[in-house]
């Protein structure tokens, strides 16, 4: 993170002594344990554990599945997070700082919401539910905003990885106790006290904002309206419709991020679409694979539709335009100025950078069709594979702070293509256990490393004053690629098996597959209509595929590397030189 100047990621020092391990016995890292885990806590207890809840009370199975769009404000953070930049909570702040008195206030709504779900039965006050769940997740998608502008804004960029590393932590402690433990209460107990648990679980959370150390002196930056004229009556008038647009935007983009078409629907039924015409958007959307296509597509336009509401009335300048043209454009305007002719390219990596891990959306059809059982997957995936993963983050975290932010981003752009060859070697291999404990170790701890270095990446990429929306953008940017390209997996492995069966250019790797034991990959054959070679040979090629599509994250991330690196070089001669103007002679 910078305040003016381009950041320094390739010199940032270790932070102290023990190879950059001194860094996680810091206060802040232990603070970033605690808001981790409170960022956590909500976004399972609203959909996938409140789930088990509606269907215990009797609820229907399609009107549960209304509850995800409760989680949709996660995926449009980007919308609001401007106003997090731009405005002061009154009084607290004098006290607590920018972004700790917004956490406060944030973890008080999401305590408030859980603890009225606590008390409602949702077999008879299912709206009641419903509201406070989406005040829940609203609430804790914007805690999500404060507390990762805090994280980048309390530390220099060698401590930028160690902050990640602690974060996801407490983030996946939070996923298995919102996932797990209420279902014991419940059990033992009832529903009800499981979530009253659960809302004073969230007093971790302020022992974190309570215990932190202020983040850096926040700058709310001026947006210039004072030769603007004011017209009141005007301005009401502009603001309604610019909002109004910036709703609709949110809720196309929001069906498009969520795979949900029920916003959408929402949208176009106020302007008078029939129940018959959402059925049918409801389907399209559903389809596979051109459902992920009107996805993005929904995504694209909902973009469009919200740099429309911000944009000036050309050749009338008034206040409303000014404002939403500063809080939207200005942090993008910010960041391409800082890093001049590398920051498409950085944008561009950030958008390749994990499409090796994102394409891997087939492996429980892979897993079950080698052969092995729901127990062994359970066992290593779940328990062994957190555990991997957790070692992967906080190995990635001292390499921030050993190695610096560049070298470790490049490390990780290998790790996600590399590891994914494992996987190909598996297929191989059936349903033996040590190989899969193998294969999801590699795996584990290269996705945790990755995950971490492009985090950290990320963060030191924001300037003072826009550090909630530059974040916020580049984290929801950073997955959509891989929704579009993720969508055609199973249809190259089956494509593949079929060139293999036909004796095409893949033929030769059924070879690999002629001491399979019986059963493995038999199932999944008869359902692709190949033979088990044929689909080993196409799950092979897959692996591969995904190898290679990662190789332009590596080809990117060196490229980005050497410009950075030498526009960092320019800005420090250029400071050099200007320090030196204004020493007196």
């Amino acid at each position: 993170m910078t305040e003016t100047s381009t950041p320094d990621p390739v010199s940032a020092k270790p932070a102290g002594r023990f190879g950059g391990l001194a860094v996680y016995g810091e206060r802040r890292v232990f603070v970033m344990l605690l808001l981790g885990f409170s960022a956590g806590l909500p976004n399972l207890l609203i959909f996938d554990t409140l789930s088990a809840w509606l269907r215990e009370s009797g609820l229907s199975l399609s009107v549960i599945g209304f509850f995800a769009l409760a989680t949709i404000s996660y995926s449009l953070k980007f919308v609001w997070a401007p106003l997090i930049d731009r405005t002061a909570i009154p009084i607290l702040t004098k006290y607590l700082g920018h972004r700790r008195s917004w956490m406060i206030v944030t973890q008080a709504v999401v305590i408030f919401g859980l603890w009225s779900i606590s008390g409602l039965n949702p077999a008879t006050s299912l709206a009641q539910v419903a509201m406070f769940a989406v005040l829940v997740g609203f609430f804790g998608a914007t805690q999500d905003i404060v507390i990762d502008a805090w994280r980048i804004e309390a530390a220099d960029d060698s401590r930028h990885g160690a902050m990640a590393a602690a974060y996801q932590m407490g983030y996946r402690v939070a996923m298995i106790v919102a996932g797990a433990v209420p279902l014991v209460l419940a059990e033992l107990y009832n529903w009800n006290l499981s979530y009253a648990v659960m809302a004073g679980l969230m007093a971790f959370g302020v022992a974190g904002v309570l215990f932190a150390p202020r983040e850096k002196a926040h700058v709310i930056r001026p947006i210039p309206v004072g030769d603007v004229p004011s017209r009141p009556g005007l301005e009401v008038g502009e603001w309604i419709v610019r909002l109004a647009i910036i709703a609709a935007a949110a809720m196309i983009m929001g069906s498009g991020l969520s795979g949900q078409a029920v916003p959408l629907n929402g949208l176009l039924g106020l302007f008078g679409l029939s129940a018959e015409g959402q059925a049918a958007i409801t389907e399209a959307w559903a389809a596979k694979p051109g459902g992920v296509y009107l996805q993005v597509v929904s995504v694209f336009g909902g973009l469009g539709l919200l740099v429309l509401a911000c944009w000036p009335i050309p050749g009338l300048r008034t206040r409303p335009g000014a404002y939403l043209a500063g809080s939207f454009g200005e942090p993008l305007k910010d960041f391409y100025k800082r890093f001049a002719g590398v920051a498409t390219l950085i944008l561009a990596l950030i958008c390749v950078y994990r499409l090796a891990d994102f394409v891997l959306n087939i492996m429980n059809p892979f897993y079950l069709d080698l052969g092995f059982t729901k127990l062994e997957l359970a066992e290593v995936r779940k328990v062994f594979g957190v555990i991997m993963t957790t070692l992967g983050v906080f190995i990635g975290g001292w390499s921030v702070a050993k190695l610096g932010l560049i070298r470790t981003m490049v490390i990780g752009a290998f790790m996600s293509p590399v590891s994914n060859l494992v996987f190909a070697w598996l297929a191989t291999q059936g349903p033996d256990l040590g190989a899969l404990t193998i294969a999801i170790g590699v795996d584990n701890i290269a996705t945790g490393y990755a995950g971490t270095a492009l985090i950290a990446y990320m963060s030191s990429l924001t300037s003072i004053g826009f550090t909630a929306t530059q974040y916020a953008l580049f984290s929801s940017l950073y997955a959509l690629p891989g929704k579009l390209i993720a969508s055609q997996s199973g249809r190259i492995v089956e494509g593949s098996a079929r060139a293999a069966e036909a004796g095409g250019i893949f033929g030769p790797l059924k070879a690999l597959f002629t001491r399979l034991p019986p059963g493995s990959l038999v199932e999944g054959a008869a359902t692709s209509g190949v033979t088990p070679a044929a689909l080993g040979a196409g799950y092979v090629v897959f692996f591969l595929y995904s190898t290679v599509i990662g190789v332009f994250a590596i080809v990117l991330a060196f490229i980005v590397a050497a410009k950075q690196t030498a526009l960092q070089e320019r800005n420090r001669e250029q400071a050099e030189v200007e320090a030196t103007q204004v020493q007196p002679s």
